[in-house]
């Protein structure tokens, strides 16, 4: 794309008395990206090609040159941020858009572009791309407003292959002046749906439009709108380091009632649990499983190599997130006579019996599991699950107690506790809160193997 800008340097105005410096009018540059098509999910995100499409025009209004990418893989996401760095010049304003599936890993928010093929932790870092590194590479190359707006708090195909559920994006490093807003709160994920536009960017594109409105106060609108458009269910997180006042749609009359440079985040308040009983989604038949296309690869590779621990162990992962328990064990099954100590394998079974009712069978997959692995938190949350189907709630306290001393933000094991606390006779209301902000359909996921907030 050809971007010839005019620099317009009227210079910083520095007041005496510590106000606030006002922004000159500088080159306003933005990388707008929605990936939609990811073959690994189900359904695709018409939601994210379209909001891209509407935050590029209402930026190119508001005077930013604008690269607008539609589906990217990693190498063409690659050139393309490359392609926005050389674009960003010293005193600019540098805008990121990104609506799609992002994940987080290492305490770092990973973009995926389409074809990212990850089924262990190390994969986020190999195909993903840090939004930390991003707004760094931003600031080094001399941008003086950096801003990322990042609607991909969803829930994802990827994280459940490593995880037993999303655990939603962490917190970025915001270099001096910046402005970073997700869709949700952090560690929090917004169900899924097949919809044409999201409430995060309808919301957002209202408050870029307003006038005499500063960038801060935009976004401070756009997450108080959200919250108010859904009884307080989705807030958004906003990251604050911004201290020159800039506006989206004009001049600002006054300085921000905001400012100092520190991060400033929304927090994820407890809302008090409804204990009702909730239908799981339904089991996919026969013809949907085979025209899966992860599902489908995967069986063209082992049909090609029976002795492809690898894909086999991997189908019976997507088979087991896609509820076809017989068809998940099958493989499990196969994987651990080639590897009897195999953890990883050993704890898919033990859940995926617990899903089944095969709770002795369970267990002992899951000590096994243990034994061979004994810091394995995924399997001290499948035998927590165990044990609370089995009725031994000190047993499946004690173990949904060790893995949150593992992985506190995972949460299918607060879940867990907090109905097992509830079981024993105690309050639980605080860890099935957390665990429903970060994961809006953790209910469901449990009603799928018959555990309920309401258990006796």
């Amino acid at each position: 794309m050809r971007a010839i800008m005019a620099l317009l340097l009227a210079g910083l105005i520095i007041q005496s008395g510590g106000a606030a410096s006002r922004a000159a009018e500088a080159a306003k540059i933005a990388l707008v990206i929605g990936n939609a098509k990811y073959p690994d999910n189900e359904f695709v995100l018409n939601d994210a090609a379209n909001d891209a499409q509407d935050v590029a025009n209402e930026l190119t209004r508001d005077g930013f040159v604008v690269d607008r990418q539609i589906n990217l893989t990693g190498d063409a996401m690659r050139q393309t941020l490359d392609r926005f760095y050389a674009r960003t010049a010293p005193g600019s304003v540098a805008l990121i858009f990104f609506d799609g599936f992002g994940i987080q890993s290492n305490r770092q928010t990973y973009l995926l572009p389409v074809d990212a093929q990850i089924w262990t932790e190390p994969d986020v870092s190999r195909d993903g791309f840090s939004l930390d590194t991003i707004l760094a590479e931003m600031n080094t190359r001399g941008a003086a407003i950096k801003i990322a707006l990042i609607d991909a708090s969803r829930r994802n195909p990827f994280e459940r292959r490593f995880r037993r559920y999303s655990a939603g994006l962490a917190p970025t490093i915001t270099p001096s002046n910046s402005l970073v807003l997700y869709s949700a709160a952090l560690g929090a994920v917004v169900a899924s749906g097949q919809t044409d536009h999201s409430l995060f960017v309808t919301e957002l594109l209202r408050e870029m439009r307003a006038p005499n409105v500063s960038a801060e106060q935009a976004l401070t609108n756009t997450k108080n709108g959200v919250i108010g458009a859904t009884n307080r269910e989705q807030i958004p997180w906003l990251s604050s380091s911004l201290t020159t006042e800039f506006s989206f749609a004009g001049i600002v009359a006054r300085p921000p009632d905001n400012k100092g440079g520190d991060q400033t985040s929304s927090k994820t308040e407890t809302q008090k649990p409804v204990c009702a009983v909730l239908q799981p989604d339904a089991t996919l038949g026969a013809d949907d499983l085979a025209r899966d296309p992860v599902i489908a690869d995967l069986t063209r590779k082992l049909a090609a190599n029976a002795a492809d621990t690898v894909s086999r162990y991997k189908r019976g992962q997507v088979y087991a997130i896609k509820r076809a328990y017989t068809l998940a064990m099958q493989d499990f099954d196969a994987v651990i006579r080639l590897d009897p100590r195999d953890g990883e394998a050993l704890n898919n079974r033990c859940w995926t019996r617990a899903a089944t009712g095969d709770l002795q069978g369970a267990l002992a997959d899951c000590n096994l599991a243990l034994q061979v692995d004994p810091g394995l938190s995924d399997a001290l949350d499948s035998r927590g699950l165990v044990n609370l189907k089995l009725g031994r709630t000190a047993e499946a306290i004690k173990d949904y107690t060790d893995a949150i001393q593992r992985n506190p933000r995972s949460s299918s094991s607060l879940f867990g506790r907090g109905v097992v606390t509830r079981k024993s006779g105690g309050d639980g209301s605080a860890d099935i809160a957390l665990a429903k902000s970060m994961d809006p359909n953790i209910a469901k996921e449990f009603a799928g193997y018959g555990v309920t907030e309401c258990m006796p």
